[in-house]
């Protein structure tokens, strides 16, 4: 065994560098799909808050086989391109996103929709679980537009007290929710994934991007208070239990290499902005000497 580690390299960070993954994560989206058998059926996929893209490598080489598949990955950051994925860089509360969205599905909507999105963490827990629900509800709005009958949809959570309140209102549009940690998650992140399938748009309910529960289909906060109303949702660990740990340390194995970055920053702090079309690239700044002066 190895030891136990708070270093953000670990044995995932390590692995996802030699096999070409932009970030660990991509572990995560793969062990859920050996549980839960995600892209059975699937053609089109859209991936919200796609940056730095490693799950959209991962839906690109599932679907890379399947003839007319289609997938979109959309992120208010850039992204450097991947093959097979169409890029769009906007704003998932937006309903102009949504309408770029489904135009590149020529008319059919979604087979499934992803998120692996989170807020940059404050450490106050309330804070954080609060945002990233905020978060998920507007991954969740665009799924009711842009998602079929029976489609899927995941996402990342922050499990909390209030957590209950999140799988009750995501009920309220999938049949089955269920919420998964990967064996690639950390233990000591209270992360998990949130896998809703079976998607049923209810009667009468009319998708747009506001919050879903507020006054049109009268759904109120207060109805899963009570312990009565309690939802319990089945938690599943994924992933091979006795293999590599996410939270020990491992040694380098003998005549390890390092490896770059998978993808380097497109636009790192301090370097100078990128040319447009037609124009010449900046001339690289001259060396400067330890007295300050140009050599």
């Amino acid at each position: 065994m190895g030891r136990s580690s708070k270093d953000k390299r670990d044995i995932y960070y390590r692995k996802a560098k030699e096999e070409g993954w932009r970030a660990r994560s991509a572990f995560k989206l793969m062990q859920l799909d050996e549980e839960f058998n995600l892209f059975a059926g699937v053609k089109r996929a859209v991936d919200l808050c796609a940056a730095p893209g490693s799950w959209s490598q991962v839906v690109s080489r599932k679907l890379e086989a399947i003839p007319d598949s289609r997938i979109v990955a959309v992120d208010l950051n850039e992204m450097a391109p991947i093959k097979g994925v169409i890029q769009l860089q906007g704003d998932i509360t937006n309903h102009d996103t949504v309408e770029r969205i489904i135009s590149h599905f020529d008319g059919l909507k979604a087979d499934i929709v992803i998120s692996d999105g989170a807020p940059d963490v404050t450490g106050l827990h309330d804070m954080d679980e609060y945002l990233q629900g905020q978060l998920i509800l507007a991954a969740l709005n665009v799924a009711t537009h842009i998602l079929r009958p029976d489609g899927k949809f995941v996402a990342k959570i922050f499990r909390g007290r209030d957590i209950s309140l999140l799988f009750a209102q995501l009920r309220v549009f999938f049949k089955d929710v269920i919420v998964a940690k990967p064996q690639s998650s950390r233990n000591s992140s209270i992360e998990s994934f949130v896998v809703c399938q079976h998607f049923d748009l209810p009667a009468g309910y009319s998708p747009v991007m506001i919050n879903p529960f507020e006054s049109q289909y009268g759904y109120r906060p207060s109805d899963c208070q009570s312990p009565i109303n309690r939802v319990l949702v089945p938690f599943l660990a994924c992933g091979d239990l006795s293999g590599l740990d996410s939270d020990q340390s491992y040694a380098c194995p003998e005549g390890y290499r390092h490896l770059a970055p998978t993808q380097a920053p497109i636009n790192p702090i301090g370097a100078a902005p990128r040319p447009q079309a037609g124009e010449s690239p900046a001339p690289a700044a001259a060396p400067v000497t330890a007295s300050g002066n140009s050599s």
